[in-house]
């Protein structure tokens, strides 16, 4: 890019950037999992259509498990990978919470991010 440049223009390519990268790697830029719907690249989750607001350690929870849909990750592994260090775990607990009330149906009964009990969490089934 050229000097000067607007931010619209950067952000416009550095989106493209994102898509590009993800296709080569083979991955699709919109993860679909029944009404719940992430788009990797403008960073925009849905739920029935409707858009769902989440704070940045909510993304990116989600964001992680999305990546590694279908495994078991550990807290350890999550509080490393979000907070870049290890911290409580209650942290974790709480900001699953918060996603499982903004994301699923009955929290109280997740179908999506399901709890491995003394492990960590798990996004259930497969895109």
């Amino acid at each position: 890019m050229t000097k000067p440049f607007g931010m619209n223009e950067l952000v416009a390519r550095i989106r493209v950037a994102l898509r590009h990268r993800l296709q080569t790697q083979g991955e699709s830029p919109v993860f679909q999992l029944g009404d719940l719907s992430m788009d990797l690249v403008k960073r925009i989750v849905t739920v029935k259509g409707d858009e769902v607001k989440l704070t940045p350690k909510e993304y990116e929870i989600l964001r992680l498990l999305v990546q590694y849909h279908g495994r078991v990750l550990t807290h350890r592994f999550i509080l490393d990978k979000v907070w870049g260090e290890i911290t409580d775990v209650q942290y974790l607990r709480v900001y699953v919470r918060q996603l499982r009330q903004k994301i699923e149906e009955s929290p109280d009964q997740p179908r999506y991010i399901l709890t491995e009990t003394g492990v960590g969490y798990r996004l259930a089934g497969s895109a």
